[in-house]
């Protein structure tokens, strides 16, 4: 080998070395990204109401207390921001198929009777949405959660129709059987899915969970425990120009009509969407921390007047502290009398607070208590 030919080696070898240097870090990011982006994809891919099968997912529940409730979108750690929820409105209103029209002209003539006679008091057709779908992403960098809801205009008499989910139809068949799959828990046409709403649990700057039951003369879950604050949407109140309901505002709604509170008195954060997949019914899961307010002021704030009053039988306060509640949830009288979503609304809750090793952990003990 000649002088020049290692002269040309080093040369070349040095060469490479810097290329290396300068082009390895731009290649490996651009693998992260492709990573990242294709991750997103198959998240997105899974959430879609057309696409994919979810027969690995189960619903929420903690040892003999099982709910229909599935966690869509959110593990309580990562809060939702508000930025990240994309709300659309289709055009045109739900329809029922055919054979289940009648169904809905059945409710109208009762309630229509109903008004005649002066058995009770008739209720309101209101406007309401069904939910078209669902779809979840990440944003390409930190992965925090995008959410895309679509909604239809319906009404309330649909609504009512469209959850006798297991009456038979002419043909023998039922809404569930014809037209939802077990496996498939995301996939349902829009006129199954005529309700969305938000679901709060409200924690007092003393840390109390506020706990509701719902009245025995409300149409869905009458005498059930539930949420603090549960609020559908309405198009009437929540579209006001024609405008895409904010989630936001709805549960701040719900917080004024129900409990008398004003956004400026506490702090309020998205945690999930969840679908009770045994009724079709979503729901935006949030938490709403007091900052002013103990139990013993809401108590009196609420004894002076609320909106909706008539919608809650009685309010019991929980310290909010994993242990306490989730005893509170097991407990006998409780543990099949729970509105379907709340329990995974109070895991959140505390997830959010305490942290999932601490929750876990206290569901753990809970359940091995129990024997």
């Amino acid at each position: 080998m000649t002088g020049i030919d290692l002269v040309n080696g080093i040369v070349g070898a040095v060469c490479g070395v810097i290329v290396a240097i300068l082009f390895q870090q731009p290649l490996q990011d651009a693998w992260f990204r492709l990573r990242r982006r294709l991750a997103t994809r198959l998240r997105s891919l899974t959430y879609r109401e057309d696409v994919g099968p979810t027969t690995t997912w189960a619903t929420f529940s903690i040892g003999p207390l099982h709910t229909t409730a599935l966690i869509v979108e959110g593990d309580g750690q990562q809060p939702i921001a508000p930025e990240s929820v994309r709300v659309q409105v289709l055009e045109g209103e739900v329809t029922l198929p055919e054979d289940m029209a009648p169904w809905r002209a059945e409710i109208q003539e009762a309630e229509e009777r109903a008004e005649t006679s002066g058995t009770r008091v008739r209720t309101w057709n209101g406007p309401r949405y069904a939910v078209e779908g669902l779809e979840i992403s990440r944003t390409e960098l930190e992965e925090h959660p995008e959410v895309r809801l679509r909604l239809r205009p319906t009404d309330y008499f649909t609504f009512l129709a469209a959850q006798q989910l297991d009456r038979r139809l002419p043909d023998g068949t039922t809404p569930r059987g014809r037209y939802l799959d077990p496996d498939r828990p995301l996939e349902a046409p829009a006129f199954l899915q005529c309700s969305f709403g938000v679901n709060v649990a409200v924690v007092t700057t003393d840390h109390l969970l506020v706990v509701s039951r719902r009245a025995d003369a409300v149409r869905s879950g009458p005498g059930l425990w539930g949420s603090s604050v549960n609020e559908g949407l309405s198009r009437h109140i929540d579209s006001a120009g024609r405008n895409a309901p904010d989630l936001h505002e709805v549960a701040r709604r719900g917080m004024r009509e129900e409990l008398s509170l004003e956004p400026h008195e506490y702090t309020l954060t998205l945690l999930a969407f969840v679908l009770d997949v045994e009724r079709r019914q979503w729901s935006a899961h949030f938490a709403a921390h007091l900052t002013g307010l103990t139990g013993d002021t809401l108590r009196s704030r609420i004894s002076h007047g609320v909106a909706d009053r008539w919608e809650h039988q009685s309010i019991e306060y929980v310290p909010f502290r994993p242990a306490d509640v989730v005893r509170y949830l097991l407990r006998p009288d409780r543990l099949h009398r729970w509105a379907p979503v709340t329990p995974a609304l109070f895991h959140l809750a505390l997830v959010h607070t305490h942290g999932r090793g601490a929750v876990e952990r206290a569901e753990a003990q809970a359940v091995r208590r129990l024997g």
